[in-house]
């Protein structure tokens, strides 16, 4: 398949396009800038040096393509607009689009585990995400939610680890009760390839592992794995946000979220971190279902990695 990526030297961006590749795909990635056009050529990756701003500098680029995965996002005052645009330019190229959402969108969900059947039933972070998921899959798109994704460098997690070498405490927003939906760099990545190569479409997927330890417990593993002997620092919402920005990061929030969901009986065997969805028991601290390192494991490792 020729595969277009926005986005493509992102964080997300770049292990999808990096993906696609090394399972063979002919793939093209947009990136704004000439130094880091020169990383995805060194990845045989055709680099496209463009704005999405500005829809004449990556159009040839995209043009063509049998998949448009959607990663970009340009935070400030145009979000929205440039988001919304950019969707609609993608799908009148043709193709498949696989739009790039997030786990967010639920909202606060209580100790109660969501899938996607309860996808548009919520209050989302950001309502209008959920008018742009609702387009891109009544034009026969895929929406991919992922939720808090670690590995490498990066991340929300990476707070943690620079909280932790830094300050000497890994930040938390309150007592860090609040649970995340987590899901590495990786496994997300494939779970995009798996997607694309077999055939889904109108549909939303959710892309999270089967972790269920609290915030507090993973950044206490970071903050071990950074060499400050699990100290945390608590911080009140506002702190917070006044640190990384109002609704700049919108993880460090004080809701519970368990996410379960059926990408992966639909798209195949399981990967590091994915596990069917509805087949407790939860990983543990320490391990997982075999083969699958648990995400406390994986960030004390992380730091090394």
């Amino acid at each position: 398949m020729k595969v277009f990526v926005t986005g493509a030297t992102g964080y997300i961006g770049r292990a999808v396009a990096e993906a696609f590749r090394r399972k063979g795909h002919q793939v093209a990635g947009l990136t704004r800038s000439a130094a880091k056009a020169a990383e995805l050529d060194a990845r045989e990756i055709e680099p496209v040096v463009g704005d999405m701003r500005d829809y004449s500098t990556w159009e040839k680029g995209a043009s063509g393509a049998d998949v448009h995965v959607h990663c970009a996002v340009e935070y400030g005052a145009e979000y929205q607009a440039l988001d919304r645009a950019t969707v609609e330019a993608l799908l009148g190229l043709g193709g498949r689009l696989i739009y790039t959402s997030g786990v967010w969108q639920y909202g606060p969900c209580g100790d109660a585990p969501v899938d996607e059947t309860d996808a548009f039933t919520g209050k989302p972070l950001l309502p209008w995400r959920s008018d742009h998921e609702e387009l891109v899959m009544l034009s026969r798109g895929l929406v991919i939610r992922p939720g808090c994704v670690y590995g490498a460098t990066g991340g929300l997690t990476a707070l943690w680890f620079e909280g932790a070498a830094e300050k000497k405490a890994a930040p938390i927003v309150g007592e860090g009760n609040n649970r995340w939906a987590m899901i590495h760099r990786d496994d997300l990545a494939e779970l995009y390839v798996r997607a694309a190569e077999r055939g889904a479409d109108g549909a939303l997927f959710n892309g999270a592992d089967r972790s269920r330890q609290t915030v507090r417990e993973m950044a206490s593993a970071a903050s071990r794995a950074a060499g400050a002997e699990g100290a945390l620092q608590s911080l009140t919402l506002g702190a917070a946000e006044k640190r990384w920005g109002d609704g700049a990061r919108p993880g460090p929030r004080p809701a519970h979220r368990l996410l379960e969901g059926d990408a992966l009986p639909r798209l195949g065997a399981p990967l590091r971190g994915l596990r069917p969805a509805r087949r407790p028991p939860p990983r543990l601290l320490e391990g997982g279902p075999p083969g699958a390192p648990g995400v406390i494991a994986i960030l004390t490792a992380q730091q090394n990695g």
